[in-house]
């Protein structure tokens, strides 16, 4: 999937020269927690969040810095923040680097791209012109779609076929305990026998199994053993959870 597979259009964005009131206004009335802003050729030329409007005059949650350190941080510095926090136009109080991706970006470089800019969404530009917009719940959204037909075309699986493709998934993971953990089938039942020296590859056991279309259950008999020791730290759970 790519960004143009997921992005929300048209998109509700605002320009440099609409009101605070006006923003937020629409925020409110659409549910979002920001908005572009673009110029009349449909240019953008920064963003408007709820974040640019938690430190308001009005509101009284300006910072209020002591006397020292305003003299550390200098004019310039303060007078940006008089800007933030009284600013009338939304063009005064946008954050104005833009980071944005392409319609054919893979999710996976769009979330690369949100995570290490610490952004909740990310402007479409294709040919310098705003074509859409992905926030973190599209990327839910998609995820629920995906889920959704996964289990709708789930296929009938031999139990054959199951432990085969759980083995294969223990060959394939780094962390996969080939040796020591045994994958046995029954009526689409998963048992897991043998050991592990962490617990959260008991975890990531289960999660495997689970994955593999068919799969009606996890039956858990795992051993826990300290690698340093020997000892056995936790006994079999004798657990069965639904696949």
């Amino acid at each position: 999937m790519n960004a143009a597979d997921v992005m929300t259009q048209p998109v509700i964005s605002v320009a440099p020269e609409a009101t605070i009131a006006e923003a937020a206004r629409l925020m409110l009335l659409h549910r979002i927690s920001g908005l572009p802003v673009t110029e009349s050729s449909g240019k953008v030329v920064g963003m408007v969040t709820e974040g640019d409007l938690l430190r308001r005059a009005e509101l009284g949650t300006e910072h209020r810095r002591r006397r020292w350190v305003e003299l550390l941080v200098g004019p310039g510095r303060l007078a940006g923040d008089y800007i933030d926090t009284h600013g009338r136009k939304v063009g005064e109080v946008m954050t104005g680097t833009v980071v944005s991706v392409t319609p054919q970006e893979t999710l996976s470089a769009v979330v690369d791209v949100m995570e290490e800019r610490h952004i909740k969404r990310v402007p479409v530009i294709e040919q310098g012109r705003l074509v859409g917009i992905i926030s973190r719940a599209n990327l839910v959204r998609a995820l629920v779609q995906r889920l959704t037909e996964a289990a709708a075309a789930e296929p009938n699986a031999t139990d054959t076929e199951i432990q085969d493709r759980v083995r294969a998934i223990l060959e394939r993971e780094p962390w996969g305990p080939r040796f020591s953990v045994e994958v046995t089938v029954k009526d689409g039942i998963v048992q897991l026998n043998g050991a592990v020296t962490d617990d959260r590859e008991r975890t990531a056991l289960r999660v495997a199994a689970e994955n593999v279309p068919g799969v009606k259950g996890v039956r858990d008999r795992l051993v826990w053993v300290d690698s340093v020791s020997g000892f056995v730290l936790g006994t079999p759970q004798d657990e069965t959870t639904p696949g």
